[in-house]
Parts: C-alpha cells; sequence; structure tokens
C-alpha cells in the first residue's frame, strides 16, 4: 500500500504579498496619502481656502509655511493635503462605477455569447477608439462641471475597458469542466454566474481595479487642470497646476509639488497593481 504525497501547504495571500516588495511599497504610498487625507485637520494649522495677501508667493519654510504660499496666500501644503482627499475620492466612487457596470456587461456578454456578445463587444470597441480623457472631455461638456459629475464621467468612461476585461476572464473560465459539471445538474443560470463565474473572475477584476485608480487620478487632475472638474475653493491638484501656470518663472515649486503628488499616488497604485497581479495570477507565481 502506497503511501499519499504530502502535499507542500501554499503560503497564505499575506505571506505572498509581503514577498512582493513592490506591492507593500505600493500599499505603503497609498496607506501614507489615506493617512494623510483622513487626518489633514490635524496635520494642517492653515485653512485650505485661508488667503494671506501678506505672504504670496513665499518660498518654502518661510513664515511658517512649510512648502510656501501660492498666488493668493494659501499654504500649498494644506491645498495638497486636502487635495489628496478629492483624488482617493474620484478614484473610489470612478473606479466602482467603471468597474460594477463594466463586470455587469462583461459577465453576461461573456457567458450569454452569440449575437448579444457580438453586438456589446463591437460597441465597447467603438467607445475605446476614442481617445480616454477626450471622451470624459465630451462627458463633461454634456454633464457639465463639478465633482460628482467628474466622478460620473471618469467612471462610465472605464466601463468598456473593465467589460473586456472581465469578457475575456470569462471566456476562459465557462467552458470549465466544473461548469459544466453544474449545468449537467441542473444549476441555473443565474447560480452559474453568480456563484461559480464570478467567484473565479475575481482577481483579473481586482488587480484591473487597482491599476485603474492611477487612470483615474490623472483624469480628474486633467479636467480639474481645464477647469471641468472640481470648482474653487476647493482644492485640486490638476487646479493646483493650472493656477501654477502663470508663475512658473517666479514660484516654480506651486507645479513640483501637486505635480509630485500626482506622481507618488500614481505610483503608489501601480505598484500595488503589479504586486497583486504577481500574486493572484497563477501563471505568475514561482
Amino acid at each position: 500500500m502506497t503511501e499519499n504525497p504530502i502535499t507542500p501547504e501554499q503560503p497564505s495571500f499575506w505571506r505572498r504579498f509581503l514577498r512582493s516588495k513592490q506591492g507593500v511599497a505600493g500599499l505603503l504610498i497609498i496607506l501614507l496619502n489615506i493617512g494623510v487625507a483622513f487626518f489633514a485637520p490635524c496635520i494642517s494649522s492653515f485653512d485650505y481656502d485661508e488667503m494671506d495677501f501678506l505672504n504670496i508667493l513665499v518660498k518654502p519654510g518661510a513664515e511658517g509655511h512649510f512648502l510656501g504660499t501660492d498666488d493668493m496666500g494659501r499654504d500649498i501644503a494644506t491645498r495638497l493635503i486636502y487635495g489628496a482627499r478629492v483624488s482617493l475620492m474620484v478614484g473610489v466612487v470612478a473606479v466602482s462605477i467603471g468597474a460594477f457596470f463594466g463586470t455587469l456587461l462583461g459577465v453576461w456578454a461573456g457567458y450569454c455569447g452569440g449575437v448579444f456578445d457580438s453586438v456589446l463587444m463591437r460597441l465597447m470597441d467603438a467607445l475605446l477608439s476614442f481617445p480616454y480623457i477626450l471622451l470624459a472631455i465630451a462627458m463633461m461638456a454634456a454633464l457639465g462641471a463639478g465633482l460628482f459629475n467628474a466622478m460620473l464621467a471618469i467612471g462610465l468612461v472605464m466601463v468598456p475597458s473593465f467589460a473586456r476585461v472581465v469578457r475575456g476572464a470569462v471566456l476562459g473560465v465557462k467552458n470549465e469542466d466544473f461548469i459544466k459539471s453544474v449545468r449537467i445538474m441542473g444549476g441555473s443560470h443565474l447560480w452559474i454566474v453568480t456563484r461559480h463565474i464570478f467567484i473565479n473572475i475575481m482577481s483579473p477584476i481586482i488587480v484591473y481595479a487597482s491599476l485603474s485608480f492611477a487612470g483615474a487620478v490623472i483624469s480628474e487632475a486633467t479636467l480639474s487642470f481645464l477647469g471641468l472638474g472640481i470648482q474653487p475653493p476647493t482644492p485640486s491638484w490638476g487646479s493646483m497646476l493650472s493656477e501654477a501656470m502663470p508663475f512658473m518663472d517666479k514660484a516654480p515649486m506651486m507645479a513640483v509639488f501637486p505635480g509630485v503628488a500626482i506622481l507618488a499616488m500614481c505610483l503608489g497604485f501601480n505598484l500595488l497593481g503589479d504586486g497583486l497581479r504577481d500574486i493572484l495570477d497563477p501563471r505568475l507565481r514561482g
């Protein structure tokens, strides 16, 4: 009688995640941004719309302003901190909208197939043929400026790409033997989709959602830079870049600091997305 071979225990998700240097680095950057945004009133002693015309374009470190002041005497560090709130809110809401509707369309297109799949995917291809930010600007022109409309426009623009990713994942799962077994046992289409297919395509959805946060942050900054996003006096990193343009020769740091903030947040989400992809994709596991 032969003994059953002992299967080595697979490390848990968090053990694998802690081995990913880029994933951990990305998570730390994101947690830093979340912490700064959440504790904004405790970190800064200034108000983000507090103007001091006696201290205009102050250099970093002078007059108690860690990063200096802008053309209206407002503390740049405070506006950066509160701008992080806007970027995180837009990322969460926009990605949630894109993921929800994109997943819904992608799952049913991949599972149903046939004419429904062909028509829907051609429509998604048509939307994807437009430049991402141009489509968002067109939606903002129709909806009007404002934070809510910006989140809605960015989220809707993300729907086609999410639908494409999810459809591909569904096509790779729906013909597996365990799905056929459930179908033979009399499982309904809704039961198969919700209890079996959806569970097995969560990994690519999570990875793509984490990578999409960076695109949402950049899109919000672009819309605010053009005056279509969040409106003054609420600070946004994109609007701060726009306000800094006339003063690039006198106070270039007005543009450098929000640019670095955008870069850091996007880098954090991209690193986290790459780390999650390496962990959750079985083809990339060592």
